[in-house]
């Protein structure tokens, strides 16, 4: 009798798993290995391989499910990072904290400067204001409660996010003063390895983002990320690579993959943020035997 309620029971869980879709409304209840094989067949029309990965993206998924380290929800958290990021390469390359709040009712507007960046720790949600005296509030304050509500690690089942205490900060508007654009630098580490760095452009241009990769010869890379176009072989080697390189080495040490973001204002380097899993590990490389050199390049953990 027991067995056979056992039995039943089985049955109707599986049955029940295997109805449930990665865009339903109860798509929260499927467990997390279950639910990115099922988004990754949709996304990709192929079969994740959790047994053996090969690919990039494969390996991406492994280490959600495999990889939990306690420290990793401490680096993908934009505030209690920063305290990080001091001790490991020093203060002077966090972009200065205007305030930090719990809630969205606490923020004293009219206390912050007349520009200012607003973001919440545990999402990629950015609010900048450059002129204060034209930031629409309650917009600003809607679009917070939003980002501040988000449960952000759901959608792909990024579990160090989870489980950040969410607040929002404030941080110093960054702006060059020679007016030139502002540059991303996006450093794709490997088993504390440096393989190429990423060069993002256009973030407010017209015409859109670009995305670029180059060697530490500086050679441009034909890599493309997803839909990004390429800004092309027109950026010339800064003067601060070899510090971003071995910042990237020193944070990256005994992690399987990470990715060390920094941005550039007046010739100083600035902490982006630490990314364990580029675009959820949903997004092609193109051409796609990239795809498999990243993942033969990503050695997992045993």
């Amino acid at each position: 009798m027991i067995e056979t309620l056992y039995n039943l029971k089985k049955w109707l869980t599986n049955t029940y798993i295997k109805y449930l879709t990665v865009d339903g409304k109860y798509s929260s209840l499927l467990p997390d290995k279950i639910y990115l094989q099922k988004l990754y067949k949709k996304r990709f029309n192929k079969t994740l391989n959790l047994k053996n990965p090969q690919t990039f993206n494969e390996k991406i998924q492994w280490l959600k499910l495999y990889n939990r380290k306690p420290e990793y929800t401490m680096m993908v958290d934009k505030y209690a990072v920063r305290q990080y990021i001091a001790a490991q390469i020093g203060e002077q390359y966090l972009v200065p904290l205007l305030g930090v709040w719990n809630t969205v009712e606490e923020i004293n507007f009219e206390t912050l400067p007349n520009s200012f960046v607003l973001k919440a720790n545990h999402d990629n949600g950015v609010i900048i204001c450059r002129d204060k005296s034209t930031l629409d509030l309650d917009e600003t304050k809607k679009q917070l409660s939003y980002h501040l509500n988000r449960n952000y690690w759901k959608k792909y089942r990024e579990w160090p996010y989870k489980n950040v205490k969410r607040k929002i900060i404030a941080e110093q508007f960054m702006e060059n003063i020679s007016k030139k654009e502002s540059i991303d630098f996006k450093l794709f580490c490997f088993n504390g390895v440096v393989k190429f760095c990423q060069v993002i452009s256009g973030r407010f241009s017209p015409n859109g983002v670009c995305v670029d990769m180059y060697d530490f010869s500086w050679n441009h890379l034909d890599i493309k990320e997803g839909n990004y176009p390429n800004a092309g072989d027109v950026f010339e080697k800064p003067n601060c690579m070899n510090e971003l390189k071995d910042i990237a080495q020193k944070l990256s040490q005994n992690i399987p993959f990470l990715r060390v973001d920094f941005n550039y204002w007046n010739n100083k380097l600035y902490f982006g943020e630490l990314t364990f899993f580029p675009f959820a590990g949903f997004i092609e490389y193109y051409p796609l035997h990239w795809g498999k050199t990243f993942g033969d390049w990503l050695k997992l953990p045993k």
